[in-house]
């Protein structure tokens, strides 16, 4: 049974693709937490020692080459900085935040580039406004997403991401040029819908359509350089964001679990890049917000 279950394991970890979305979203569900899937083989290993069970220890090497195969490189260090890195910070500042000087504040003491907001919503804008002006003085915002910057910005414009059934006033995307020292890089903010675990599965319909929307946007970006920064209420390894992971790459260091900040069992605030390399992503110390803000070092080519 032991050896059993670590062969599931195994085949979870490697197949996870082909475990279908049709009820549930079932897939989507297993692919927001693959990661953890871990534990399963601790748990099995701790039984498999108490029952001294050779064949059981021998399987477990499945799941342990499966995780080490999908995740083990991002718990490798990240290179060293070079002339042509940008470093990003991207937080989803919640509505609820009481503290958004103090926010303001820790995130721009990680010495960023730029720094992507979510949730923006009077009067904190006009705080993180002020409070942000001294070392980023130029930001953009539409609707409740923003982008602070040590570089110009040029051509900002909103993107229309609202899923159909969404009929209220719905601004959670923007597009804008960094005029860098290194060339222009279209930045991309984004907030995608929410989703929700209940006993029917995943929630997550109006997040995939977002998704795609923001992906054929993507694929209509005439700048070779591109950077999306954004809550997109999903890790990379979800199907749901293909749209968007088919066309940009992820980090290749670092778990940086952002959500909730309490106990962050994923990561669903992202940073992603075209021409360029997402060589590591950490998390920084918690705000006043209930995700936790995560910095990247991106690796223009």
């Amino acid at each position: 049974m032991l050896a059993a279950l670590a062969a599931l394991t195994a085949g979870l970890l490697v197949f996870h693709r082909a475990v279908p979305n049709s009820v549930g979203r079932a897939g989507s569900l297993l692919e927001a937490f693959l990661p953890w899937l871990g534990l399963v083989g601790v748990v099995l290993l701790g039984l498999a020692l108490l029952r001294r069970s050779a064949l059981a220890l021998v399987a477990l090497l499945l799941p342990v080459a499966a995780w080490t195969y999908l995740f083990g490189g991002l718990l490798l260090p990240g290179g060293e900085p070079g002339a042509r890195d940008l470093v990003v910070v991207q937080h989803n500042v919640s509505d609820e935040n009481t503290d958004p000087a103090g926010t303001a504040r820790a995130l721009a003491d990680a010495g960023p580039d730029l720094i992507a907001l979510e949730e923006l919503i009077p009067p904190a804008l006009t705080v993180y406004e002020t409070t942000l002006a001294p070392d980023y003085p130029y930001h953009a915002v539409r609707g409740t997403v923003g982008l602070w910057s040590k570089h110009p910005l040029t051509e900002t414009r909103q993107l229309d991401i609202k899923p159909r059934e969404i009929t209220e006033t719905w601004s959670r995307a923007l597009r804008t040029v960094v005029r860098s020292p290194h060339g222009e890089i279209a930045a991309y903010v984004a907030h995608l819908p929410s989703v929700r675990v209940g006993a029917s599965g995943l929630a997550s319909s109006w997040r995939d359509e977002s998704a795609g929307l923001l992906g054929e946007a993507l694929a209509d970006e005439e700048l070779d350089a591109v950077i999306l920064l954004g809550d997109l209420n999903s890790t990379v390894d979800d199907r749901g964001l293909a749209p968007l992971t088919s066309r940009l790459n992820v980090a290749e260091r670092g778990f940086a679990l952002s959500f909730p900040a309490a106990f962050p069992l994923a990561r669903i605030d992202q940073v992603m890049a075209r021409s360029g390399t997402v060589g590591h992503i950490r998390t920084l110390p918690a705000t006043g917000s209930d995700h936790l803000p995560v910095a990247a070092r991106i690796t223009l080519d």
